[in-house]
């Protein structure tokens, strides 16, 4: 698109936030339900799509929006002087010059905008968990040479992963331009140059892949073992496709999402893990999930959370690659790594939000020397990778802790030729992903989503000690107490800084009286389902007895704090506890 990523990012959240001061949504709610009750006659069973566009039409809504969502070029023209396309962006009206609506791209320019439409088709289940079912890139520029601007297709979805090869169903697309273009493209002209498109991006595509080829020859020169090092040039996304593992990365802005790194780091620790499944035995199922998909189902394997961190890590200004190498028992794995500018060297656990300083060791120093004990769990790295740069590790060991991260020094590193990634991995190139989406503020409603957990876990403890014959009798200010411990670990876990701890353990013990025991059990989920939470507290010994607890005068407690982040992640904090009279 002739918008950098980051404006686009910009223009799709200021639009969001239009809409919502707007209240369109509430709007079009309302007039549905007017229209059912005017329109809809007997014999009709449901409203056509095309019925709900002509009562919001007739309303005035769609005008409406269209008079508050201007479109001016001058002010990014300025900071774009070199940009070959008509850049687009919002205008707020109390920032920028006031313009009509009509001032939009024309169709030629609107044919040269490559960038697909992706959609991601997902499953919830009853207990709230999302399966990835079909992604798919929509071409939707056919529209560009349909008359009046309208047309229809018909779209088959596939599978992903495993199944990228099954059908899962047919998607029937109406494109609509709207406002509607001041003049039409042939469909001969709209042909051509999607065909032109396709013969360019094929042999960039082929250009690429012989240059990766003969760089992979050179770096087993360099020595034969470097073909048992995880190299990794090219990964297939959901659908099955190989991409280069440059693509899977771009600077991405969180706007006033997330605050710091840090905060980055524990949202994407906060979505969920699960690796590809694999149909039979045998080792693991690649699957590197293009950024959307990935945020639909909130949940994948470690390459998935290291390509985001990575990319929310370069957006804050940072030196940011993916490594590729392995954990213990040689298990493959991918993580972050910073370059900080006086050289350290810090790792960034995706799945757990944990930091790492690298320190060397030298494999020349003497038996008798100390050296420094590595905290982190990795073992071996093949390659380092992001938007723009691969490195291929090429030092006499692959071991981490004797790796030696000069990036710069091509002794140790060999470097692909970044012009060759930027072919086929830079913005607006045919060959790569489309701009990432901006990240979307949660729709979750902390306090409620608390309250409600908080109730469906003291139903569930009550059940459970009477089916052992006990009693249950609730403190709620002891409940209450709990909270600031809850807060502490939420703003640990963000900011590796401990605080709150000597009040609330103040607090606890002037509520415990003498001759009493306190019992807390704290427990961290990143999902919001208590049913499952409560079977998996059970499993802990310590946490069962807290639950189970018997004694005299046993009073108790239970919080639950939920922490939200963007995309309707959820930090989930339970922290059951008792107190009881101590019988010798």
């Amino acid at each position: 698109m002739s918008l950098p990523p980051e404006k686009a990012s910009e223009l799709k959240q200021l639009i969001h936030q239009q809409l919502s001061k707007m209240d369109v949504h509430g709007r079009i709610r309302e007039i549905l339900a007017e229209t059912i009750r005017e329109e809809l006659a007997p014999d009709q069973q449901h409203l056509s799509t095309e019925d709900l566009i002509k009562a919001l039409r007739r309303r005035g809504i769609i005008d409406d929006v269209m008079k508050e969502l201007n479109f001016v070029t001058g002010s990014v023209e300025q900071e774009l002087p070199s940009s070959p396309k008509q850049p687009i962006c919002f205008d707020r009206q109390s920032t920028l010059k006031k313009s009509d609506g009509t001032r939009m791209a024309d169709s030629t320019t609107m044919l040269s905008i490559s960038d697909p439409i992706h959609m991601v088709l997902i499953k919830t289940d009853i207990f709230g968990e999302t399966t990835l079912v079909a992604s798919y890139f929509l071409e939707w520029r056919s529209v560009l040479g349909s008359e009046n601007g309208v047309t229809s297709l018909t779209v088959e979805l596939m599978g992903v992963g495993t199944e990228s090869k099954v059908s899962v169903g047919i998607l029937n697309i109406k494109l609509e331009m709207y406002p509607p273009l001041n003049q039409t493209l042939s469909q001969e002209v709209v042909n051509t140059q999607l065909a032109l498109e396709r013969q360019k991006t094929a042999e960039k595509e082929r250009l690429f892949l012989v240059y990766a080829k003969q760089w992979w020859r050179e770096y087993l020169q360099i020595r034969p073992s470097h073909n048992s090092r995880l190299v990794k040039i090219f990964a297939q996304d959901e659908n099955g496709i190989n991409r280069p593992v440059c693509s899977y990365v771009k600077p991405l802005r969180a706007g006033r999402l997330l605050d710091t790194p840090r905060q980055a780091a524990r949202f994407v620790n906060v979505l969920g893990y699960e690796r590809a499944p694999v149909i039979g035995g045998g080792g693991k199922q690649e699957q590197w999930c293009t950024l959307l998909a990935f945020l639909c189902r909130s949940k994948g394997d470690c390459e998935d959370h290291a390509n985001l961190l990575c990319s929310l890590l370069l957006g804050y200004g940072l030196e940011a690659f993916v490594c590729v190498g392995t954990k213990a028992k040689g298990v493959p794995h991918a993580w972050v790594m910073t370059c900080g500018t006086d050289g350290t060297i810090t790792f960034w656990e995706s799945l757990t939000g944990h930091r790492y300083i690298h320190k060397p060791t030298n494999p020349d120093e003497p038996p008798v020397a100390e050296q420094p004990k590595p905290l982190y769990p990795y073992r071996t790295i093949g390659c380092v990778f992001n938007h723009q740069m691969f490195l291929g590790n090429c030092q006499p060991s692959d071991a981490v802790e004797t790796c030696v991260f000069d990036l710069n020094d091509e002794s140790k590193w060999k470097p692909m030729s970044e012009e060759a990634i930027k072919s086929v991995c830079a913005p607006g190139a045919t060959t790569s992903l489309p701009p990432f989406p901006p990240l979307c503020a949660s729709t979750i409603d902390a306090s409620v989503t608390s309250n409600e957990i908080e109730m469906q876990l003291r139903l569930l403890v009550s059940e459970h000690r009477k089916d052992l014959g006990l009693t249950t009798v609730w403190e709620d200010q002891l409940s209450y107490l709990l909270s600031p411990a809850l807060a502490s670990y939420e703003f640990e876990r963000t900011t590796s800084i401990s605080a709150g701890n000597e009040e609330f353990q103040d607090a606890i013990r002037r509520a415990v009286p003498d001759g009493h025991t306190f019992k807390g059990f704290p427990i961290h989920f990143v999902y919001r389902n208590a049913r499952r939470a409560f079977a998996t507290c059970l499993r802990s010994p310590f946490c069962e007895e807290i639950i189970c607890c018997r004694g005299d005068q046993v009073r108790l407690a239970v919080r639950v704090r939920v922490f939200t982040y963007p995309e309707s992640a959820c930090a989930v904090w339970i922290m059951f506890a008792c107190k009881y009279r101590s019988v010798l």
